[in-house]
C-alpha cells in the first residue's frame, strides 16, 4: 500500500493532466452529441452521472483502513494539490452559484463577499495555518482540548463545529438539489437525496484521503465550467475573450439600458441606498459582513482541517498561498459573470413578448428560480411571481421579471442562447463545487462525533476498525438528516452560508487566535470564550430571524431596531445590521470574555506556555500538545 501511495504521489502531475484532458474530450464529445440531435435531457444525465461516477471511482480507489489516512490523508498532500483541494473545499455552492448572483443584484455591495472570503485566507496564513499544523492534531476540537485543558473545551468546540457545519452543509445540498432537479427533471426533494449519493460515494470509504483527491478533480471541473461560459460571452459581446478586463464594456451598455428602464443611478457605491443616496446603514452592513466572512473563513473547521494534511509546517503555509491563487481565479471572474449575465437578460429577455419567451423560462420557473409575471395569474405558474402585479400587456417588463440569485450562473448559458453542452458543463461545475464542500463539511462533522466525542470522551480504548466504522455510519446519518432538511425547507444559499460563518467566527476564532498568540490564556479563558461568543451570536440569530417583533419590543433599549419582511418572516435589524452578519455581536464578546477570564483565572501551565513559544518558530518538527498538559 505504501508503494502504491508513493507511486501515486510521484505521478500526480501526469495523473491529473490526463484527467483534465479526458474531461475536456468528454465535453467535446457531448457537444458532438448535441450537434447530432441527441435530446438535452440525455445530455444532462450524461454530464451529471458520469461526473458523479468519476468522483465515486476516485473515492473507491482512495479507500483506506488507516486512521492517519482517514483523518488527515496520511499528512502527505503536497502544498500545490492541498491548495487546489482547499479551493474546491472552499468554493461551495455559495461561491460558484451565489456570488455572481449577489453581484448581479447588489452591485458594489456584493463585493463584501469577495473581500471577506478572500481576506480570510490572509488571516489563516498569518495567524493560524502553520501553527495549527505544528500542533499535530487531527481536528479543531483536538486543538481546543490540547490547548484548554480537556473535554469541556473539546465538547464546546464540537457543538460550534456541528452547528456551523450542519448549517453550511444544508446550503450545499440545496445547491445540489437545484442543479440535479433542473438537469434530471426530477422533484427538488428527490434531487437532494440523489445528490447525497454522490457526496457519500466520495467520502465514506476513504475519509480525508478520498476527499482530498476527489476535491482536486472537482476543482479542475468547476474552474473550467465557470470560466468557459463567461469567456464565450466576452468574446461574443466585446470580441476579446478575456472577461476579467473587458466587462467594463458590458457595464457601460447596462447603464445605458437601465436609463431607458427608468433606473437613473444604478449602484453608485456600496454605501448607497436604493435611491443612490449615501447611507450609513449600508456602509456598516458592508463592513460588518466583510468582518464576519473574513473571521469566519479563518474559523471554519473543515477548512482548517486541510492544513493538518500537509507533510510539513512550511508546506502548510505554502498551501495557503496556493489556496488563494486557485480561489482568485474564480473570484476575479465573478464580477464579469454578473455583468455579462445582466446584459444578456436586458438585451434578450426584457421587452420580449410573453408568448415567445424561450423554454428555459418555464424550465427554471418550475423549480422556483425564474418568474415572468406579466399575467394576473402568473403566480400559478411561477412561484416567484407571488405578490407581483403585472400590467398584462403581453410584453415582459423589467419590473415583471424575477430571477433568483441562485439562477444567475446556472441559467446564463441558456439565457444567452449558448449550446446546451455549456449549460451541462456549468451544471457539472456547480455540482462539483457543492459536492466538494459538502464532502469536507460532512467529514468534519462525522470526525468530530467519532473521534472527538466517541474515541476521546467515551471509549478511548476503541480499536481502529470500530472507530472508522462509527465514523462512516455517522457520516451517512448526518448526510441523510441534512438532505431531509434541505429538501423540506429549502433556503437562500447565501443566507445559510453567511450564518455558518458568523457561528464559526463567534465560537472559535478568539480561542484559536489567543490560543496561539496569548500564551497566558488558561483553560477557563478558552471555555468562556466559546460560551459567551457563540451563545450571544446564536441568541441574536434566532431572536432576529424568528422573533423580530419580540426583539423590537424587548430590546428597544439597544437603540435602532427595524423590522423587515424577508423570506416571509419579520426579521429584526439591530442598528441596521442584517442578521447574516450576526457574528458582529459574538466576535468581540468572545475576545472580551477570554481576556477577562484569562486575567482573573489560573494561567496556562509553564509547560503549555513553553510549548506555545515553540510552535511560533517557523522551523522545526511537529510537537505533541497534549504532553504539555
Amino acid at each position: 500500500m505504501a508503494a502504491i501511495q508513493g507511486g501515486f504521489l510521484a505521478n500526480l502531475g501526469r495523473i491529473y493532466a490526463l484527467y483534465t484532458g479526458t474531461f475536456i474530450g468528454f465535453t467535446i464529445f457531448i457537444g458532438l452529441l448535441e450537434f447530432m440531435g441527441v435530446p438535452n435531457r440525455i445530455l444532462g444525465y450524461l454530464f451529471i452521472f458520469l461526473t458523479l461516477g468519476v468522483y465515486a471511482l476516485i473515492g473507491w480507489l482512495a479507500r483506506t483502513a488507516e486512521v492517519n489516512e482517514y483523518y488527515v490523508a496520511g499528512r502527505a498532500v503536497p502544498a500545490f494539490y492541498n491548495g487546489m483541494a482547499t479551493g474546491a473545499d472552499w468554493m461551495s455552492a455559495a461561491s460558484f452559484i451565489g456570488m455572481a448572483g449577489s453581484l448581479y443584484f447588489g452591485g458594489y455591495g456584493g463585493l463584501a463577499f469577495v473581500l471577506g472570503w478572500t481576506g480570510g485566507y490572509v488571516l489563516v496564513s498569518i495567524l493560524m495555518a502553520p501553527y495549527l499544523r505544528k500542533f499535530g492534531q487531527f481536528t479543531v476540537p483536538d486543538f481546543f482540548s490540547a490547548r484548554y485543558g480537556g473535554n469541556v473545551a473539546r465538547a464546546l468546540a464540537v457543538v460550534v463545529l456541528i452547528t456551523a457545519s450542519f448549517t453550511y452543509v444544508v446550503a450545499q445540498i440545496v445547491g445540489v438539489g437545484i442543479i440535479t432537479a433542473r438537469f434530471l427533471d426530477i422533484p427538488f426533494q428527490l434531487a437532494c437525496f440523489v445528490g447525497l449519493l454522490g457526496i457519500l460515494l466520495c467520502s465514506m470509504l476513504g475519509g480525508m484521503k478520498a476527499v482530498t483527491w476527489t476535491q482536486v478533480a472537482q476543482y479542475i471541473i468547476l474552474i473550467i465550467a465557470y470560466l468557459i461560459p463567461v469567456v464565450v460571452l466576452s468574446a461574443k459581446v466585446t470580441g476579446i475573450p478575456i472577461p476579467q478586463i473587458m466587462y467594463g464594456q458590458a457595464l457601460e451598455k447596462i447603464e445605458a439600458l437601465e436609463k431607458t428602464f427608468g433606473i437613473a443611478q444604478p449602484y453608485a457605491s456600496a454605501f448607497t441606498d436604493a435611491k443612490g443616496a449615501y447611507s450609513p446603514t449600508a456602509m456598516w452592513n458592508f463592513f460588518a459582513l466583510i468582518l464576519c466572512l473574513m473571521v469566519g473563513t479563518a474559523s471554519l473547521p473543515h477548512i482548517l482541517m486541510r492544513y493538518f494534511t500537509t507533510p510539513s509546517v512550511k508546506q502548510a503555509r505554502d498551501s495557503v498561498a496556493w489556496s488563494l491563487f486557485f480561489i482568485f481565479l474564480l473570484y476575479f471572474t465573478a464580477p464579469a459573470y454578473a455583468a455579462f449575465a445582466k446584459l444578456e437578460v436586458y438585451q434578450h429577455v426584457i421587452g420580449q413578448p410573453i408568448a415567445s419567451l424561450p423554454a428555459w423560462v418555464s424550465s427554471w420557473g418550475s423549480i422556483g428560480l425564474v418568474g415572468a409575471c406579466d399575467a394576473a395569474n402568473a403566480a400559478q405558474t411561477f412561484a416567484l411571481c407571488k405578490g407581483v402585479t403585472g400590467n398584462g400587456d403581453g410584453i415582459l417588463q423589467l419590473s415583471e421579471f424575477r430571477l433568483h440569485t441562485d439562477a444567475v450562473v446556472l441559467a446564463t448559458p441558456e439565457i444567452a442562447g449558448l449550446p446546451y453542452v455549456i449549460s451541462g458543463l456549468v451544471a457539472a461545475g456547480g455540482l462539483a463545487a457543492a459536492l466538494s464542500t459538502a464532502d469536507g463539511l460532512l467529514l468534519a462533522i462525522a470526525n468530530a462525533l467519532s473521534h472527538d466525542i466517541y474515541y476521546k470522551m467515551i471509549d478511548p480504548n476503541a480499536d481502529t476498525k470500530r472507530r472508522l466504522v462509527i465514523s462512516r455510519v455517522l457520516l451517512g446519518l448526518v448526510a441523510l438528516v441534512a438532505a431531509y432538511v434541505a429538501g423540506t425547507l429549502g433556503a437562500d444559499i447565501l443566507f445559510l452560508v453567511s450564518w455558518a460563518f458568523s457561528m464559526a467566527a463567534a465560537g472559535l476564532f478568539a480561542g484559536l487566535v489567543l490560543g496561539i498568540w496569548w500564551k497566558r490564556a488558561g483553560d477557563a479563558a478558552g471555555v468562556w470564550g466559546i460560551i459567551v461568543g457563540f451563545g450571544l451570536c446564536m441568541f441574536f440569530l434566532i431572536a432576529t430571524e424568528f422573533y423580530g417583533p419580540w426583539v423590537k419590543q424587548s430590546l428597544s433599549w439597544m437603540g435602532d431596531i427595524n423590522i423587515v419582511k424577508i423570506r416571509g418572516r419579520d426579521v429584526a435589524y439591530i442598528w441596521g445590521i442584517n442578521n447574516i452578519s450576526v457574528g458582529i455581536f459574538g466576535i468581540p464578546a468572545a475576545f472580551i470574555a477570554m481576556l477577562i477570564a484569562g486575567w482573573v483565572s489560573k494561567p496556562a501551565s509553564a509547560e503549555m506556555q513553553d510549548f506555545i513559544d515553540s510552535i511560533r518558530v517557523p522551523a522545526g518538527s511537529v510537537r505533541n500538545a497534549e504532553a504539555a498538559h
